[in-house]
């Protein structure tokens, strides 16, 4: 199944782009290591990528640089538009949680707050007035399924019921980017075949551009492209 959303013309701007991007370590032998040796990478708003790869090869890694956790050693990365190596401190962090949503293997809930709470906690952070943000919590909340769980903890929840209010809480500000790790790694084939479900029911609702890192063949054919990531570089791959 490939449920792919509207393609934009290459006139919009992205919701993000990858210009050339290195990325090289510094090994305990103290030789470098190039992790990324000249990415480019587009992905417009309502679009889907999918990067596969061994274990190792850099796709957390580039993931981190997509969504300005980590700069690169050299080239650019533009989130909206915007070169982000040109945007420091304080104003990073904001454009980060306005524009960004991040979904890991592993939830990192909050375990003693309510789901709601958890979801709320992006708004409030970026300054939104407390009614609003508990609005915009129960609205995703219900587009994940979980209308009926909003005052449960973390820990009252299964692992793909947090994975799903993990999943909330990433577009709680209203981001034009979900990048999502191994998003269904830690969860059992059916709880997978829901998560896979949800997000791309708000890809399309949402209009997000969205890269989705994965081991999954289930989840990287959803998608509107799969690249893979070999020696640096990502080549385009056929669908699973």
């Amino acid at each position: 199944m490939n449920d792919r959303g509207p393609r934009l013309s290459a006139s919009v701007n992205p919701a993000v782009e990858a210009r050339a991007l290195r990325k090289v370590f510094l090994g305990g032998d103290g030789r470098e290591l190039t992790v990324l040796g000249g990415v480019d990478l587009r992905v417009d708003s309502g679009e889907a990528v999918a990067i596969v790869g061994s274990s190792g090869a850099g796709k957390s890694t580039l993931l981190h640089l997509l969504g300005a956790l980590d700069r690169p050693t050299s080239g650019e990365v533009l989130l909206e538009g915007r070169d982000v190596s040109r945007v420091k401190g304080d104003e990073l962090a904001r454009m980060r949680n306005r524009a960004v949503g991040f979904v890991f293997q592993f939830h990192h809930l909050l375990r003693e707050f309510t789901a709601l709470e958890n979801v709320m906690m992006p708004c409030l952070i970026a300054g939104r007035p407390r009614r609003a943000s508990e609005a915009r919590a129960r609205e995703l909340l219900t587009l994940v399924g979980l209308a009926d769980r909003t005052s449960h903890r973390a820990t009252q929840l299964s692992g793909g019921e947090q994975q799903r209010v993990a999943v909330a809480r990433a577009l709680s500000a209203e981001p034009s980017l979900l990048l999502a790790d191994e998003p269904s790694g830690n969860l059992d084939t059916q709880t997978s075949e829901e998560l896979h479900n949800v997000l791309f029911g708000l890809r399309e609702s949402q209009n997000l551009g969205m890269v989705l890192v994965t081991h999954n063949d289930e989840l990287a054919a959803r998608a509107d492209r799969i690249l893979e990531l070999r020696d640096g570089q990502l080549h385009e791959a056929t669908h699973a």
